[in-house]
This record gives C-alpha cells, structure tokens and sequence, in this order.
C-alpha cells in the first residue's frame, strides 16, 4: 500500500513516503510546523521523488503526544489533503507504535513516553489493545511498581537519557519504524474516526 505518514510530535518531525518497495524520509524542524509551510514542504517532498498526491493511496498522522501546535497543524494538513484527494486517513500515537513489533509477543507491554520533563505510561495487551488511559508516573513508580513489567520506549527518548530509567530491568529501546505503521492499520489499532490530538498536561 502507498502511504504517506507525517509525524509532527517532536520538534524535529519527519516526512515519509512508501511507494510500491521504495521508502523515502525527510527530517521536519520545528520551525517547518505551520500551515503554509508544512503543505509546501510535503508537496515538495513528493515533487522531489517524482511522485504526487495520485501515487499516494493513505495517510497516517501522528496525533501525540507532543508540541501542541505541531500537532495541530499536522492534522489539519493530513485531514485537509485527505478531504481534497479523496485518500484514507488513519491517525496514529508514540504509545503503540513503539510497541508495534511486540505484537503478539507479550502478554502485557507498557508504553513510556518522557513529555516536557514528566513520565506517561500507557498499557496494551499482546494484541495492543488498550482500554485504560495515559497517566502519570513518576520516576520512583517506573523503578519500583513497574521494575519486573516488560516496558518500551522510543530511541528518541533515551537521548537525553536517565540512568536510573535506561538501566531498568525488561526495558526495551525501540527505533519508531513508519513501514509498522502499515501493519498496525491493517490490525485494525489505529484511529479511522474522530482523529484528534492527543495532549498531555
């Protein structure tokens, strides 16, 4: 399936393009996070790979958490192309995609995701449906009430890293792969309606 997927969560977001077995990735800074300038950027990106909006059959959009106005925009870029091309838009969050590749794995995973110096944690089962909400951790819980759960996080949070948090037990650093995207669509785990961000306090 052909898809284009736009995270815009993080400040340095990124572009990235599936077209038949070719994959394609552009780096987004922060200052790229507004309408005019994420649109031209996503069409020139296209443009640059000899490919438009005809060769794209999806969208996925990373709905959080992350920069309220990164997120903002994302979404109303992916749903204002959606709208105009006819293209399926699927909307996405950090929690279960970086649990992607335990699918099926593991009986129980929790998802961390380290937002404006505080911890949040999500819980899926081991086919990544999850029926609590995010909450709040603190560090003292991640060392003690989850110390022997199977935990992951995303590559990008351990570049400010936390001794105490990176040398947990049953950690497991995952890299955010857009190609999983795919296949959590196809399980049916991402949102098809009422796609909105999702922030964090």
């Amino acid at each position: 399936m052909n898809f284009l997927s736009i995270d815009c969560s993080t400040e340095t977001g990124s572009l990235f393009i599936k077209f038949k077995n070719k994959t394609f990735n552009k780096v987004l800074q922060s200052y790229k996070f507004n309408n005019d300038l994420l649109m031209k950027q996503i069409i020139d990106f296209l443009a640059e790979k000899d490919l438009n909006f005809d060769d794209i059959m999806q969208i996925y959009v990373n709905q959080g958490p992350g920069n309220f106005s990164g997120l903002r925009v994302s979404l109303a870029t992916a749903k204002g192309i959606s709208l105009s091309k006819n293209l399926k838009l699927f909307g996405y969050n950090t929690f279960i995609w970086s649990c992607a590749k335990f699918f099926n794995q593991k009986d129980t995973i929790f998802s961390i995701i380290k937002f404006r110096e505080k911890y949040y944690i999500k819980k899926f089962n081991k086919k990544l449906k999850s029926s609590l909400k995010v909450y709040e951790v603190s560090e003292n819980d991640l060392l003690h009430k989850y110390s022997k759960e199977f935990k992951v996080i995303p590559k990008s949070m351990s570049k400010s890293p936390n001794k105490n948090i990176l040398g947990l037990y049953n950690l497991n650093i995952v890299d955010l792969n857009h190609n999983e995207l795919e296949f959590l669509q196809l399980n049916g785990l991402l949102d098809e309606q009422l796609i909105k961000p999702l922030y964090l306090s």
